[in-house]
């Protein structure tokens, strides 16, 4: 069995999921109008998917990452618990319909896009066959090279490491270039060479040092990711194998990582290291301590969709976030453009505007709502693009503001992409999109206009061009596979060649 990468999901089929979801929801009495915009929001997230041409394309991974994991899994979550829909919210309704007017307005952002985009993509062809081993080699020691920098050398903004920082992409490209390789060779057989499982194992050691649950998981995402497109067929030990260590992550480094950040500030690399070996031999008590620390949210509705604490489901929705945002704006009114302008004045770099101001808008609105207190100046809260489009502007920043960001989005990172299952470029940045398209909001989406796109071209011209030089300085040549040629035989009764006229 293939694992499933689809670029085409067939509407009966997604009609049939949201309408079966529909009949759950009246059923646990949810109301007949909520149901009916979460019916309404699925069948058009599956047309847009469809449109944007699935998982071949990064538009398609950012629709489906933003629709599953900002939306429907939480909506899905609570039918399974047996919640009804609209429980637990401000403005259930209103929510709904901000939700099913960003995805009508995305449809027509990748409709729009596709007309704007070139067919022949950048980056698409720049690294050849011959030379991916090499390269994964030469991103490899590359990305451990920086990854060490980066943690022994303090970093100040504006400096020369800060801005490799920004646009180090080489132990997730050393990932998935070995990994492609490696399912390509084997006939789909393998997914993972030396080079990439070590490239694995420091980034989640990365992501396990400083309490990351996005380094943490990133990892996996860019391991799952490479091998589908490529269409690995693990057997069914290794899938069993594969969704024990999922949960197995999901039931012990998720807890790890949000309990590891109460400890983790003005800590040396040495403190956080001896600090995450100490919880890692521990797991079990550090579950449970994170259980207790989470008790004390339990009773505030204005953030818990469920009626209690789910884990790493509590994070795999954006509806309760959304909903409180959406009613302080009802309250209050809308912001304005404010953090969309703050947003690309962010993209100057700090050597040209060494006083540039730093907000943290997620910190702002959870203040808006009242979910921290007055001298928390530093938790972030993600919002998903449909909950800041709404505060910004209403219904101007639903079918405005958002489409017009996600039009230039789509247009940049197809065109230097273009088909995912042939560029490790794209499934980079798919792999990023999976964090990017759910929480980043629209500030993170005017960031990657520049931070991220220059990071993937930095990396993509690195891998082709002087990442198979070095690994070949660290390897060797890659040896060139001879195929057997089958001897020449004699024809039988072959007619003698014509003299010479």
């Amino acid at each position: 069995m293939r694992i499933p990468f689809p670029v085409h999901i067939p509407l009966s089929r997604v009609t049939a999921f949201a309408a079966m979801l529909l009949m759950v929801q009246l059923h646990q009495g949810t109301s007949p109008e909520f149901a009916i915009y979460s019916f309404l929001f699925i069948v058009v997230a599956g047309v847009t998917f469809n449109v944007a041409g699935g998982f071949s394309r990064t538009s398609g991974a950012y629709v489906f990452c933003y629709a599953v994991l900002a939306v429907i899994l939480g909506l899905c979550w609570k039918a399974v618990l047996g919640e009804p829909a609209d429980s637990n919210l401000k403005n259930p309704a209103l929510t709904m319909q901000a939700y099913v007017g960003s995805i009508v307005a995305m449809l027509i952002a990748v409709i729009i896009s596709k007309r704007l985009t070139p067919r022949r993509p950048l980056l698409g062809e720049l690294l050849k066959g011959t030379t991916i081993q090499n390269a994964t080699v030469g991103c490899l020691v590359t990305g451990i090279a920086v990854t060490f920098l980066l943690y022994v050398i303090p970093t100040k903004e504006g400096s020369i490491l800060s801005a490799l920082a920004q646009v180090n992409r080489f132990l997730p490209i050393a990932l998935i270039l070995g990994v492609m390789h490696t399912v390509r060779s084997s006939g789909g057989r393998k997914s993972m060479n030396t080079a990439a499982l070590i490239a694995g194992g420091v980034s989640l050691a990365s992501g396990l040092v400083s309490f990351s649950k996005e380094g943490i998981f990133t990892p996996f995402a860019c391991w799952f990711i490479a091998a589908a497109s490529q269409g690995y067929r693990p057997s069914k030990a290794r899938i069993a194998g594969l969704i024990f260590m999922f949960y197995l992550m999901v039931h012990y480094l998720v807890p790890y990582s949000q309990y590891g950040r109460n400890f983790r500030e003005d800590a040396t690399l040495s403190e956080k290291a001896a600090l995450a070996v100490g919880f890692l031999g521990d797991l079990g008590r550090i579950r449970t301590d994170y259980e207790q620390l989470n008790q004390e949210y339990e009773n505030t509705p204005i953030q818990a969709y469920f009626n209690a604490p789910q884990g790493f489901m509590d994070r795999l929705q954006m509806i309760s976030m959304d909903d409180g945002l959406i009613y302080v704006t009802e309250q209050r009114g809308p912001l304005g453009p404010y953090p969309l302008l703050m947003g690309f004045a962010n993209l100057v770099p700090r050597f040209l505007w060494p006083n540039k101001p730093s907000i943290n808008f997620g910190n702002f609105y959870a203040h808006e709502m009242g979910m921290l207190s007055p001298d928390d100046v530093t938790t972030g809260i993600s919002f998903s693009p449909t909950g800041e489009a709404y505060h910004v502007a209403k219904w101007l920043g639903v079918f405005f503001w958002a489409p017009l960001l996600w039009i230039l989005l789509f247009v940049i990172f197809d065109t230097l992409c273009g088909d995912t299952r042939s560029s490790p470029w794209g499934l980079v940045v798919c792999a990023y999109f999976a964090h990017l398209a759910p929480e980043g909001a629209l500030g993170q989406v005017i960031y990657s206009y520049v931070y991220v796109t220059v990071g993937i071209i930095f990396a993509a011209l690195s891998a082709a061009y002087f990442m198979p030089i070095l690994g070949t300085l660290i390897k060797g040549p890659e040896k060139a596979r001879m195929h057997r040629v089958a001897a020449v035989r004699s024809i039988p009764r072959r007619p003698d060649p014509l003299p010479p006229q």
